[in-house]
Order: C-alpha cells, then sequence, then structure tokens
C-alpha cells in the first residue's frame, strides 16, 4: 500500500495515540525498523501521555513513543521510539513529533530526557544534536543484531 506525498499545504495533527491508531503505527514500526517493536508493545503505551501519532490527510504519517519514570527521586523522560513514514520522511514531522513529546514530558516533570539510537543512524543522531541532546555513552550490543547503542541525553527548561 503506499501513500500519497503529502503537499506543501497539508496540516500535521499531533495528536495522543487511539487505539484504532496502531495498526498503522505498527505498519509504520515494519518498515522503519530491522527489529520492530510487536503490536503489544505498543499497546502496552496507549494512554501514556507522550505516545502521540502525527496525521496528516487522515493518515497516521509518524508517532513517538515516551514516557517519565522516577529515578533517584528525579522525573526522568525517555523517548523509546520515534518513526515517520517512508513517504513522508523530509517533510518535518519526526522535528515535529520530538517538538511536541518534549513539551508533554517537560509539563509532566521531566528535568531530563534520554534515548538510544544505533550508532549507524546518522539522520536519527543529526535530529537529536539538532534539539540539543548530547551524546552521554555507548552501550554495547543493545540491539539484538549486536549493533551498538548511543544513549543520548537532554536537560529540559
Amino acid at each position: 500500500m503506499t501513500t500519497p506525498v503529502p503537499d506543501a499545504g497539508d496540516e500535521v495533527t499531533v495528536r495522543p495515540a487511539e487505539r484504532a491508531d496502531l495498526l498503522a503505527v505498527v505498519r509504520i514500526e515494519n518498515e522503519s525498523f530491522p527489529q520492530p517493536w510487536p503490536y503489544d508493545a505498543f499497546e502496552r503505551f496507549l494512554g501514556e501521555p507522550a505516545f502521540l501519532v502525527a496525521e496528516t490527510d487522515g493518515v497516521i504519517a509518524g508517532y513517538v513513543v515516551a514516557d517519565v519514570t522516577q529515578q533517584i527521586g528525579r522525573a526522568l523522560g525517555h523517548v523509546k521510539d520515534i518513526a515517520v513514514h517512508p513517504d513522508y520522511r523530509g517533510d518535518g514531522i519526526g522535528s515535529t513529533l520530538l517538538s511536541r513529546s518534549l513539551g508533554v514530558l517537560a509539563a509532566h516533570g521531566a528535568g531530563t530526557v534520554k534515548l538510544e539510537v544505533r550508532r549507524s543512524n546518522d539522520g536519527a543522531k543529526r535530529l537529536y544534536r539538532e534539539f540539543d541532546f548530547d551524546p552521554l555513552r555507548r552501550v554495547p550490543a543493545y540491539y539484538a543484531n549486536g549493533e551498538d547503542a548511543i544513549v543520548m541525553i537532554r536537560k529540559l527548561g
């Protein structure tokens, strides 16, 4: 199934994910990652304030999954997953989703946000650096295929 590329005038709406969005989210996940999350992983995050979808012209074009946990008495935001459908990449949807999720995490008390990114994913690392994420450490063999992850972190506020 192909989705038409949005016109420059198409409106992008970012909103909390709903159960009806999950199949579209899983399709994007499967097209975006070599080891995609299964449906039930997304289902567990329904209701999290920072599980957001980007919709354009009635089509789910991308999503972000993030949450806030308490660590050593501090609220830590964690961007767990973010992806944009291949037909919509390069339109700023990933930036919009990341920006909105950081706002939601800050509103829920997170003073710091972390994420993990594949060492080979230069496009994602570039996006995160644009949002002032700094590399913190490398985690060897983090991914199932043995690839290392880079943990990146950003202070909020």
